[in-house]
């Protein structure tokens, strides 16, 4: 962004703010000077109780190295002497750099997994100057939050605000270490709440992005988002951007997400998600799907699927009920009732409220756990992956599809190229009947067993179903 650029969005925003100001008192300059002084004293405020709480943190951790062949050693000894083997660097250190922030006098700070997750040392730099080693407590790449511990005590705190409540519109403040230039503070508004699918967190990852113009940059991730009253409303997490920097639009998680999180990585050291079990149409309700349904609103999670024995199937929901409510607070779409069902602890009641047959029905469902999830699962869990198998539970479609004679265990849907399920001419189609010789008749079943397999055992034994039956052993 050049100079010419800068100064022009700076009178922007001077502008958007002048404005109303002068003109609320009309031909008295001074009492609006004296309105920006009195908002710039509050951001100074709120800065100088920030600052001594956000911490710079610096990270490494070990690279492999590139792997040298015997006949490049001996190439590189002909052109480039006999030391030369032991120049090549066979392990190195990377480093990188963010930001976190004191939740508690005690020492536990809050950060990003992408800053902090897999580092092997962590150093964390206060703002009085002292540099402390890090215990990682824990981390969550599916909300990108992490928790980290320093030794200390009455240490200076930055408290947690509600997120819930957030206005498009308030005030923003950012603090962190952006490019590694400490306690910086950039000021804007909160421009949108809400934002999802932005790719973030990656496939399976959880996003509920707080969206601002306060500018954020790299070395920001982790710092905290404040209020006018200097409380944490979000995480910084990431920036949209051309050019590697700034370019007006940031992305914070919501402090209650975060909150979430941090509170299970405290008190398990891992994170335990709700889960009720059925299959929702990711798409929002139109108007053509709103008037299918006699829904008076484009709001709701239409439910395709129900897995069977889930807290789901227990509670009463059926397919193609449509969800409009939950703890009496109104549905607006898949992403949002998914994140609110996650964001629950296994053995919470809740109430929901769904639209069957032209009248709304009530329902009590007890949510379960998402480590339990895998015994309602119709997706084959990493592991089956692992050895080359991808499955499905039989099905109508599948037997016709597939001329299966078969209606009990697990249909092959994928085989992965070069793996072992291939190289013992497993195709799709084939019927998996057992698993170490035990039975499965689901793909729960079929995960729960792939699951509880040591990291060590490299071979899985198959009772398959195909042109003729036969035992198949598959290797890692």
């Amino acid at each position: 962004m050049n100079n010419r650029m800068v100064k022009n969005v700076a009178i922007f925003l001077v502008f958007s703010f002048i404005v109303p100001v002068f003109g609320a008192d009309e031909g008295n300059g001074d009492n609006g000077v004296a309105m920006l002084r009195r908002t710039g004293k509050a951001f100074a405020q709120v800065a100088a109780e920030a600052i001594p709480a956000v911490v710079s943190i610096k990270v490494e951790k070990s690279i492999e190295g590139r792997e040298v062949s015997p006949e490049q050693e001996e190439l590189f000894e002909y052109f480039f002497g006999p030391r030369y083997r032991y120049q090549v660097p066979r392990e190195r250190k990377q480093v990188g750099q963010g930001s976190g922030f004191i939740i508690s006098k005690d020492g536990y700070i809050l950060s990003n997994n992408h800053v902090v997750g897999e580092a092997d040392t962590i150093t964390v730099t206060l703002h009085d100057g002292r540099e402390m080693e890090a215990e990682l407590i824990g981390s969550d790449e599916k909300s990108d939050v992490a928790v980290i511990k320093i030794e200390g005590a009455d240490l200076s705190v930055i408290s947690l605000g509600n997120s819930d409540t957030l206005e498009i519109g308030e005030w923003a403040i950012a603090v962190g270490n952006p490019f590694g230039l400490e306690a910086s503070v950039t000021v804007g508004v909160v421009s949108a709440t809400g934002r999802s699918n932005l790719g973030i967190t990656g496939a399976g990852g959880y996003e509920d992005f707080i969206q601002t113009d306060a500018a954020i940059n790299p070395g920001n991730s982790g710092g905290p988002l404040l209020n006018i009253d200097g409380e944490a409303i979000g995480l910084n997490t990431a920036i949209f951007s051309q050019s590697g920097g700034y370019m007006g639009i940031g992305f914070a998680i919501p402090i209650n997400m975060a909150g979430n999180i941090k509170d299970q990585l405290v008190e398990f050291g891992k994170v335990d998600r709700g889960f009720i079990g059925i299959e929702m149409d990711p798409q929002d309700i139109s108007s053509d799907l709103a008037k299918l349904f006699g829904l008076k609103k484009n709001r709701g999670v239409i439910v395709t699927g129900v897995l069977e024995g889930s807290p789901a199937d227990k509670g009463g929901i059926e397919k193609e009920d449509v969800i409009i409510e939950l703890d009496g607070k109104e549905v607006a779409n898949y992403l949002t009732f998914r994140n609110s069902i996650a964001m629950l602890s296994p053995g919470t009641e809740i109430r929901l409220v769904v639209w069957r047959d032209d009248k709304k029905v009530k329902l009590e469902i007890e949510v379960g756990s998402q480590e339990e999830s895998r015994a309602f699962s119709r997706i084959s869990s990493d592991v089956g992956r692992e050895f080359g198998l991808e499955v499905k539970d039989i099905t109508p479609e599948l037997t016709e599809k597939y001329d299966l004679d078969v209606d009990e265990g697990v249909v092959i849907s994928k085989v992965v190229k070069g793996s072992s399920a291939e190289q013992k001419r497993l195709r799709e189609g084939v019927v998996i009947l057992s698993v170490n010789r035990r039975k499965v008749s689901s793909v729960g079943e079929f995960n729960a067993i792939f699951d509880e397999l040591e990291e060590d055992e490299k071979r899985v034994y198959l009772f398959v179903h195909g042109d003729y039956s036969r035992y198949v052993v598959l290797a890692r």
